[in-house]
């Protein structure tokens, strides 16, 4: 049995076209439409993450000026610290200094003895023994000027007593404890068990 639709009434013919149609229509938004419409959504969520990451980053090239100016500044700060605190003790360096500044205040630095480095968080503590002769003024002037180093250096333990045979320019002797301060190339987390103020090991800081 043939089936034709010029044998159907004309309006089964209509009806046939217009199912026809129909089917026509969905399979093409089943198959084409909603893949496209999914697709171009999730283009669309990829664009505005895109959009976000360049607004971010224009943000930042906006602030690059700020934070070249903080580095700068950062630098600056960290090379005055080094002044105060060196990265490196130079024992010969500093006996170059004190002998200066003792020939300046006429006092004799009889002995110079460094003790070993104490570890701190930050820092090392490099406590140094000094002997001295002189006058109670010129010590004092000695101590003073010793204050106005760039790097720090702490006067401690001072022990004064007049000699038994005095000299013009030696009255007393003196001894005391110079500490300077050394700064660390990273900070030094304690050890387990280990307690604060021990003796830092030789290669912990730099120039030991």
């Amino acid at each position: 049995m043939e089936l034709s639709l010029t044998k159907l009434p004309w309006y089964g013919q209509v009806g046939a076209f217009v199912i026809l149609a129909l089917g026509g229509i969905g399979a093409f938004l089943y198959y084409y439409e909603m893949p496209a419409r999914d697709e171009i959504a999730t283009k669309q969520t990829q664009l505005t993450a895109i959009r976000a990451e360049i607004q971010r980053g224009l943000t930042t090239a906006n602030k690059l000026a700020d934070f070249r100016a903080q580095v700068t500044d950062l630098e600056g700060r960290l090379s005055n610290l080094r002044a105060i605190l060196p990265e490196e003790k130079d024992a010969q360096f500093l006996l170059r200094q004190l002998q200066t500044v003792a020939a300046q205040s006429n006092v004799t630095i009889k002995s110079f003895k460094p003790s070993p480095t104490v570890t701190k968080t930050m820092h090392a503590e490099w406590p140094i023994a000094l002997d001295l002769d002189g006058t109670y003024h010129n010590l004092a002037t000695f101590f003073d000027r010793v204050g106005r180093f760039t790097r720090i250096v702490n006067i401690s333990a001072v022990d004064i007593k007049a000699k038994p045979l005095p000299e013009p320019n030696a009255t007393i002797s003196a001894s005391c404890v110079a500490t300077t301060f050394v700064l660390m190339d990273k900070a030094v987390a304690p050890k387990p068990g280990a307690t604060p103020g021990a003796v830092l090991p030789p290669a912990a800081a730099k120039g030991l």
